[in-house]
């Protein structure tokens, strides 16, 4: 007799459903687990026979074998023990077949029985929905996945509960969904004394998801820009906010099963490896890019990051996604992130006070920025010069709007492009337009086309360039409520591009 039941595998944020067999042979006794394997799962065999032992069950004097199924699927991870559990008692008709063989589960087992958190519990739950089966897991897990609510999610304390739970004898209570964690809008924009001008291009770039770049002296107020942009920003919109969830749930990040609202803001530090940037590494895990999917990744001290990391995010800007291809897999994660970089202008960071730049400016800026490569420059919207704030506007009392009001403009900047692309799939905000689409949405009067084009030839504005500032100037048309881009539109988009870097 063959028992079967399910569990996953994980590709990418994608969870694989996964066939777990097991079958008792005469023979010798043996425990054997097959189906391409790797050391956790492998190992699983000593925690399900000291698991059972603990429930003073005793495993038969028979050729026990576990098969993956498909064989040519990488199995990885700890999350194997309870289904190899859960089949191997199925088998022994210690619970009833046909209970188990709609059933995904996942969950590590201790060596007292007991069930350990693992990741991926919401991937899960969204496979075993599609493939209409109930889920069981660690408690620990069961908030997390029963946000999917289209499937049946029991968390059990235990394997002795599971068992319970599968022969009737105490049935399992469907766990809840964890809290919905609101955004809030965090650390107020008017702390930031002066720097009015940064404070509009952090609007529009939050407005319309443009990415930026702000060059200054130390002590500017670069990083404290960046720390308010996502309290600039509206929450997650359901979708999204799962989204990102199966995302973070890889990678262990969600709190007691809640799912946040707030958009994720990622700040890597500058000693951050192509793998930790990207995704890769052992298991081709997520990286940073993909952690701030549908929210913003602030590169702190752009120049610093090596330049072969630097260049790997080319392609996911302008695509959304990223392809972490391997010798047996090919890993897709979406990554639709803002980018906001803050430099100095060179290595002593004072190049534009002529009392403090060291002896070797102006070069050293141009040796430090052109760390930097034309093409990635190529693909920040806005570029920012931000100047060192005077003394005297220290001790002035706050200006400029607050991070309440601002939030208020940019939400229904976003709503007029929610409904602007509503029948167009894939195209969310003004920075996803390309193409006819492009032209016909942000297609500037003739007193604007004009000094477009002669901004194009003046400052030799790659295509990708020209497009960009179309993009720019149609957000700052949303945020003043104008259905058509106008001349002084075009040229405040031309001036964030032109100025800065």
């Amino acid at each position: 007799m063959v028992s079967r039941t399910y569990t996953v595998a994980f590709q990418g944020v994608q969870a694989r459903l996964v066939e777990v067999q097991c079958a008792l042979a005469p023979g010798l006794p043996a425990f054997s687990v097959v189906g391409l394997p790797d050391k956790a799962v492998s190992e699983a065999r000593d925690r399900v026979r000291s698991a059972l032992a603990a429930l003073s069950i005793a495993l038969p004097s028979k050729r026990i074998t576990i098969n993956l199924s498909p064989a040519d699927l990488p199995k990885e991870g700890s999350h194997f023990d309870l289904p190899i559990a859960v089949a191997l008692l199925a088998a022994l008709n210690i619970v009833p077949p046909d209970k188990v063989e709609t059933l995904v589960s996942l969950g590590e087992l201790a060596l007292d029985a007991s069930l350990v958190p693992v990741l991926g519990a919401l991937p899960a739950a969204m496979a075993a929905a599609e493939a209409g089966h109930a889920l069981l897991c660690p408690l620990a897990c069961g908030a997390e996945a029963a946000w999917v609510g289209a499937t049946d999610t029991f968390a059990a304390r235990s394997l002795g509960d599971a068992l319970r739970h599968l022969t009737g004898q105490s049935p399992l209570t469907p766990a809840r969904p964890g809290a919905m964690i609101a955004g809030g809008l965090g650390p107020d924009l008017r702390d930031v004394k002066g720097q009015e001008r940064a404070k509009r291009a952090l609007e529009v770039a939050a407005a319309g998801r443009h990415h930026i770049i702000m060059v200054g002296t130390p002590g500017s107020g670069k990083s404290m820009l960046a720390a308010r942009l996502p309290g600039l920003l509206p929450d997650l919109s359901p979708t999204e906010a799962l989204d990102t969830s199966m995302i973070h749930s890889l990678c262990g990040l969600l709190d007691n099963g809640g799912i946040n609202r707030r958009r994720p803001f990622r700040a890597p530090h500058h000693t951050a490896s192509m793998a930790a940037l990207v995704g890769g590494g052992r298991n081709a895990r997520p990286g940073e890019i993909s952690l701030a999917h549908n929210g913003v990744l602030f590169l702190d001290e752009l120049p610093e990051f090596p330049r072969t990391v630097l260049e790997t995010l080319r392609q996911p800007i302008e695509t959304g996604e990223v392809m972490i291809a391997r010798a047996n897999a090919h890993v897709r994660y979406p990554c639709r992130f803002m980018l906001v970089a803050a430099a100095n202008p060179c290595k002593c960071g004072y190049l534009s006070d002529a009392a403090r730049a060291c002896s070797r400016a102006p070069t050293c800026g141009e040796d430090y920025m052109g760390r930097i490569s034309g093409p990635l420059m190529d693909r920040f919207d806005l570029r920012l010069e931000v100047p060192p704030v005077a003394f005297r506007d220290l001790d002035l009392p706050p200006s400029g709007d607050d991070t309440a009001t601002v939030a208020a403009r940019v939400a229904a900047a976003r709503e007029v492009q929610q409904a602007r692309f509503c029948d167009v799939p894939g195209t969310e905000l003004n920075a996803d337009a390309e193409g006819a689409l492009l032209e016909q949405i942000a297609t500037p009067d003739a007193e604007g086309r004009d000094l477009l084009q002669r901004a194009a030839e003046r400052f030799g504005l790659s295509a990708r360039g020209y497009h960009r500032v179309l993009r720019v100037a149609r957000t700052i048309a949303d945020l003043d409520n104008d259905p058509n881009v106008r001349r002084p539109h075009v040229a405040e988009a031309i001036a964030f591009r032109v100025s800065g870097a």
